[in-house]
């Protein structure tokens, strides 16, 4: 349950940005992984494998993105839309009690 120190400083839609941006980044760097481990499958079976965790990888990241999107919280097409949310988010961080 979001706290109320969390509602009113805004910090539990930061945490959901963090929570989000954190995942697809955790993905991405599962991307690039199975994607060096394809190119150095030892055989056609192992490569094969690996190709359809990479598929699955690039989805999840689609479908978190999307959410993120959809959610305000990212805006891959948009820099300056993304620029502006990225300083909101600096001034919630700053603005933060220190615990």
């Amino acid at each position: 349950m979001i706290s109320l120190l969390e509602r009113l400083t805004g910090m539990h839609t930061l945490t959901d940005q963090v929570i989000a941006m954190d995942f697809m980044n955790t993905v991405k760097s599962g991307i690039r992984n199975y994607a060096m481990a394809v190119t150095e499958a030892a055989t056609p079976e192992v490569q094969s494998t690996l190709a359809s965790q990479l598929e699955e990888m690039l989805d999840l990241h689609e479908r978190i993105a999307e959410y993120a999107t959809e959610q305000g919280l990212y805006h891959p097409w948009n820099v300056n839309e993304q620029i502006d949310v990225d300083l909101k988010n600096i001034e919630v961080a700053l603005k933060a009690p220190n615990l």
